[in-house]
């Protein structure tokens, strides 16, 4: 069975703790990097969906790019406590646009 996981600081990642995903919680950029390392790795990949706090996504910008066009792991930015960094909703509008053909939001 595929679980879904949560990468990012502390305080944000524990609330998911109570809806039963996977919380991974990362001090720094460099434990971040290791943590998604071990998230993806293709032979204990059992993660469908990771969500990656957007204050860390910026310094995984590019091992978070090797996954927008396969189906699995699908990794999806939010928010963290401090409010938007607006990354998420511009990998939203760039993965719409992608998928009409247009902008449309």
């Amino acid at each position: 069975m595929l679980k879904i996981a949560v990468l990012g600081g502390r305080d944000t990642v524990m609330g998911f703790k109570a809806l039963g995903l996977d919380v991974f919680p990362a001090t720094n950029a460099e434990e971040a990097k290791k943590i998604f390392a071990s998230l993806t790795h293709e032979a204990e990949n059992e993660y469908a969906i990771i969500y990656v706090e957007e204050n860390l996504a910026v310094f995984l910008e590019h091992e978070i790019s090797k996954y927008k066009n396969v189906p699995s792991p699908a990794v999806i930015l939010i928010p963290g406590r401090e409010g938007s960094l607006g990354l998420a909703s511009a990998a939203l509008k760039a993965a719409v646009e992608k998928a009409v053909g247009t902008d449309i939001l």
